[in-house]
């Protein structure tokens, strides 16, 4: 468990992830002594790539020490807050709340999420020197272990070292603190995933060249600048007013969706409302910027009245006799499709002290579409390109994002968030029914709002992963004397009010409005002390119960079921083994609890032989539990099942 992965990290070094991919991936390129064949790996690529020598790339202090630390498993435990957890509106819950710094929150998805999440949003800390960032780490390298692992000079090691412990706010230590975890967020992506972050001038410049190294220059989308607040200075000259929100995507094939019209021109009704929703009536029939062409250059005779492009029948009659520009008045419609609109009533006569004109209504569900029998209605949600100024619009500013948290927890509470409209817009254009979104640096949870907000609007099932470092509350702050004490405090809250009002605004949803809690927690030094001293080679006559006592058996389960790929809201099924409690899921069997008896063995295998549907082809076992002839009466009797029908070969696991 804890123990085997501290031995692991011993051998990490900085490329540990990117050779685990090139050994799975093009194993014929490691010889016989485990070193790489370069010269047969440019074979492979020779006839499939043009390969350059020219490069451009973001150097800076620390790089190589962020891609050790995203190499380096986690040692923190995953506690479930069983009393929350088990309540009604949670206890069935995929949404997911995690409490505990961001990058070992990355570490344990990525072995039961990896290549599920469909959208990641973060909000990092801008590096203003005035945020608050300063880079802290709780690794513990000596400048001799540092050299060695990164294969500097000790002096450049120190140079590391006294990065990551003195409290630096340089972009040096920014950019270490953000590269860890994005390489790891982006294993978390699918194959059609997109990540969006939000980030001010301050390292705007900086995270750019980062995400390009991380997730490839090609797979830049777009960067949107958003508008922060209308009013104020930034300087007795310039007014700052905007951020920006990067998008990338994990490949070059991003699943992306069309954002439906919010235009609130659309506000006409008519006799087809329910089928075609509102309209708006905006664009004239008739245009002089369009391309000219004698075929939509027709009269049009409308109960007596008589319509031509331009509401000229001088200009048209020149027109009609060749006298007319390259661009010319001209209706935008053939004379099919003018009949078929008119018939089914697209088109309205406007009539001013100017004269009467001719316009087309645009619908919110239906537009005119044409194939090879014709003209009919298609109906559908209008939707549109997305252009990267929509986030300049006022409602996605933190003056509206100010109100979104006000109306849940009340005002004043948390000053640093994003308006819900904000991360609805990004659900929407990279997500759909049943995708998992991901924020990791969550603060007040605002986009674990939008997302059920969005679910109650459209019916659907997305679910939310929210990662918090639990930062305390300055005791002067607003937040502090409402109550909190930490800013996973204020989120959970923010959570559990919004599903409040939304099972009043939504009386009859069924949406999920609940959520799993848990909280990572490293080891204390104790318990690290007896793992140190703990010999699994010697033949242990009594089990260390202390140690599980120390973890408590429902951390433990919940962290091996994340290792194990089954996630944080499976739920093991408990089996009970002539008085000896096991727990069963997919492939697994885990036994914990110390005093596995030879009648518990016995009743293990007669579960095996007798059951069909019981044939976990793992057996897993928290090694302090048990004595050494605990360990040996179970591998002998689980060998049996290799002459039976099921022919069953076990993998004994043991962790410690």
């Amino acid at each position: 468990m804890i123990k085997d992965i501290m031995n692991a990290n011993d051998s990490a070094t900085p490329n540990s992830r990117e050779m685990a991919v090139l050994k799975e991936n093009f194993p014929s390129c490691f010889r016989a002594d485990g070193s790489f064949d370069i010269e047969r790996f440019k074979e492979f690529l020779s006839d499939k790539i043009a390969v350059t020598g020219e490069g451009y790339e973001l150097k800076f202090l620390g790089k190589n020490y962020a891609r050790l630390l995203a190499s380096i498993d986690t040692t923190t435990v995953v506690v479930p807050d069983e009393e929350h957890n088990s309540k009604p509106e949670n206890m069935n819950s995929e949404n997911i709340y995690i409490s505990g710094d961001n990058l070992d929150g990355l570490k344990h998805l990525l072995k039961s999420y990896s290549g599920q999440v469909k959208c990641i949003y973060i909000d990092p800390p801008y590096n203003t020197g005035t945020d608050g960032f300063v880079y802290n780490d709780q690794f513990n390298f000596t400048v001799e272990e540092l050299s060695e692992k990164l294969s500097i000079s000790e002096e450049q090691a120190q140079r590391i070292l006294d990065l990551t412990k003195r409290g630096s706010a340089s972009h040096s230590a920014w950019l270490m603190f953000m590269y860890s975890r994005l390489l790891l967020a982006r294993d978390l992506l699918t194959d059609d995933g997109v990540i969006f972050i939000s980030i001010d001038d301050n390292e705007c410049h900086n995270l750019k060249l980062l995400c390009d190294d991380v997730f490839g220059e090609e797979n830049f989308i777009a960067e949107f600048p958003r508008i922060t607040k209308r009013g104020g200075k930034s300087s007795e000259i310039i007014a700052k007013n905007h951020d920006y929100v990067l998008m990338y995507s994990k490949t070059n094939a991003p699943l992306l969706f069309p954002i439906a019209h919010n235009d609130s021109a659309f506000k006409h009704k008519d006799e087809f409302f329910e089928e075609r929703g509102y309209y708006k009536l905006n664009q004239t029939l008739d245009y002089d910027s369009l391309q000219y062409s004698k075929s939509l250059d027709y009269p049009i005779e409308i109960d007596g009245e008589v319509f031509y492009p331009g509401s000229s029948l001088e200009l048209y009659n020149e027109r009609q006799s060749g006298i007319h520009d390259t661009a010319d008045w001209a209706w935008r419609w053939s004379k099919a499709k003018f009949e078929f609109g008119y018939k089914n009533g697209f088109i309205v006569v406007k009539r001013s002290k100017n004269g009467s004109r001719l316009y087309t209504k645009t619908y919110q569900k239906a537009t005119i579409e044409e194939n090879d029998d014709g003209y009919y209605i298609e109906y559908g949600d209008r939707t549109k390109c997305l252009s990267t100024l929509e986030t300049t619009d006022n409602m996605y500013s933190n003056d509206n994002a100010t109100k979104d948290v006000a109306l849940t927890i009340g005002k004043k509470i948390f000053n640093h968030t994003k308006p819900l409209a904000l991360m609805t817009l990004l659900a929407k254009l990279s997500t759909q029914d049943s995708d998992i979104i991901l924020d990791f640096f969550s603060g007040s949870a605002a986009t674990a709002e939008a997302i059920m907000k969005l679910n109650c609007d459209e019916n659907t099932r997305r679910k939310y992963i929210m990662v918090q470092l639990p930062e305390k509350c300055k005791e002067t702050s607003s937040a502090y004397k409402n109550g909190y004490r930490t800013i996973c405090d204020i989120g959970i809250d923010r959570i559990k009010k919004a599903a409040t009002l939304l099972k009043e605004e939504y009386p009859d949803t069924t949406v999920d409005l609940g959520f799993k809690h848990y909280t990572l927690v490293e080891p204390e030094q104790n318990t690290l002390d007896k793992l140190e001293k703990f010999d699994p080679n010697e033949n242990k006559l009594f089990a260390n119960k202390d140690i599980l006592s120390d973890f408590g058996k429902p951390t433990v389960l919940a962290t091996w079921l994340v290792r194990d790929g089954y996630g944080l809201t499976a739920d093991a099924e408990e089996l009970n083994f002539a008085g000896y409690n096991g727990y069963y899921i997919g492939k697994h069997l885990y036994l914990i609890d110390p005093e596995l008896s030879n009648k518990a063995i016995e009743a293990i295998v007669v579960k095996y032989e007798t059951d069909g549907s019981f044939n976990p082809e793992n057996v897993v076992l928290f090694g302090y539990s048990f004595t050494w002839t605990e360990m040996e009466a179970l591998k002998i009797n689980l060998k049996r099942l290799k002459d039976t029908e099921k022919n069953l070969r076990i993998n004994f696991d043991i962790r410690y």
